[in-house]
């Protein structure tokens, strides 16, 4: 018998209600990785260091530094939140309790003024924070919501939902910065530098208050993952989390795969993490302008959609480590392309390439992890996930500030970024999938 053919909304992992709600945070929050952490706000911070004192490369490397030292702290906390998200019915709870601190980071971006380098990091790095650990509790969610024929999809499915959520508000902010007036707000010459800003001032609440919102539906429509025995509450819960983290390091060397599987991603994600995070400093160094830049990431968001779909369904054929691998492939290309890029057509080329394999290279990354690991440790293992991914964060823009101090240029940075794909890579060929999912049950 031919095989039946799955419906539409099974095929893309959103067949079920809390399937759609799980997604819809990816939804939520990538909005602000779309306008603040990759388009728009690190050329307002660039504008701010300048301000202050700090143009051009200075700015680039304060930038770098802001990421690395925000990027540790996440590293630190990630592991003791996973272990806390796996011993009470709190993944809910510290969700938004993490959300809520990354979306009063970010409405307090209104408030960065001219000159004020200070307030500009802080605030960005409590939106870091709350975006990076609020995933730690979203993601420990995937295993207890997916069976593990349906984790690629979802995964890939918030990916791609991702992608059109967070392009359809940085459209919005595009609009806002081209075009004021139409908002009603300070547009034409002679304006104060306050009076430029607003408009981007204003996005950055825009950013906040779809984030908030969003976040309700995942909230109001995933139900609380179950957990080990009868649950813990109170200080109990982080008591316990404290005395399981070192349990937790050695349950993770009980699963081979699993960990070589971190390993690689640590590496790989590394090169991923910086393209994404120096990418329009970067630009803004070779004397790229706002405009050059921010409808080219725009048009990333919009062709990650159907490529984010397009990863699950070839996870699917081929399985999720050899499409992994092909995105990695390509990274490599825009690695040497991106060492060449000097025109606004340049970057236009890398966006479309990045659009390509960005999303379903992450996402398929956190499905096979998910694939690799026992569902009621999920927590602590996503905790895990998190460290190594944040980890992943440091390595790159710690690059890029050395490569500052030695030939006050970038570009070599750019060029290394291929040696994070070619290591990680091989790490990742030698992960036996089957193995490890056997050995977890899910064989």
């Amino acid at each position: 018998m031919p095989p039946t053919r799955r419906p539409l909304l099974e095929s893309l992992g959103l067949h079920r209600p809390e399937l759609r709600a799980w997604a819809m945070y990816d939804w939520a929050t990538s909005a602000m990785q779309a306008v603040v952490m990759t388009a728009v706000f690190p050329i307002f911070y660039a504008a701010i260091a300048a301000s202050a004192g700090h143009p051009g490369s200075a700015a680039t490397k304060s930038w770098a530094n802001l990421n690395t030292w925000t990027l540790i702290a996440i590293a630190i906390a990630s592991p003791l939140l996973g272990a806390i998200a796996d011993r009470g019915p709190v993944k809910k709870l510290g969700l938004a309790v993490f959300m809520l601190l990354g979306v009063g980071g970010t409405a307090a971006m209104f408030f960065v003024h001219e000159g004020n380098l200070a307030l500009a990091s802080a605030t960005f790095a409590l939106a870091l924070i709350g975006a990076a650990c609020s995933f730690v509790f979203y993601e420990a969610m995937l295993p207890h919501l997916a069976s593990p024929d349906e984790v690629d999809r979802v995964s890939s499915a918030g990916y791609a939902l991702g992608y059109l959520g967070g392009g359809l508000l940085l459209a919005f902010n595009v609009v806002l910065i081209l075009k004021p007036g139409l908002f009603g707000l300070p547009s034409g010459e002679g304006l104060s530098f306050d009076q430029q800003t607003l408009p981007t001032r204003v996005g950055f609440v825009a950013v906040a208050a779809w984030w908030l919102f969003f976040a309700m539906f995942t909230l109001r429509g995933v139900p609380e993952a179950p957990v080990r025995g009868r649950g813990e509450r109170g200080l109990t819960i982080l008591t316990g989390a404290f005395r399981e983290l070192s349990a937790t390091y050695r349950a993770l060397r009980a699963h081979p795969q699993a960990l070589l599987m971190l390993g690689a991603f640590l590496i790989y994600n590394d090169g991923i993490s910086t393209i994404i995070r120096m990418a329009t400093a970067y630009g803004a160094e070779i004397g790229l302008g706002p405009m050059d830049m921010i409808p080219a990431i725009l048009l990333v968001q919009f062709i990650g959609i159907p490529f984010a779909f397009a990863f699950g369904w070839l996870a699917g054929k081929i399985g999720a480590k050899r499409a992994i691998l092909l995105g990695l492939a390509t990274y490599g290309l825009i690695s040497v392309l991106g060492y060449r890029m000097t025109t606004a057509r340049d970057f236009l080329v890398l966006a479309l390439l990045v659009g390509m394999v960005q999303g379903g290279t992450q996402a398929l990354s956190r499905s096979l992890f998910a694939n690799l690991i026992p569902a009621e440790r999920s927590g602590e293992f996503f905790g895990l996930f998190s460290v190594f991914e944040k980890f992943a964060g440091i390595l790159g823009p710690w690059a890029f500030s050395i490569a500052i101090v030695l030939t006050g240029s970038s570009r070599t940075a750019i060029l290394a970024v291929i040696l994070f794909f070619v290591v990680g890579g091989g790490m990742l060929m030698l992960v036996d999938v089957e193995k490890g999912r056997a050995a977890v049950g899910r064989g």
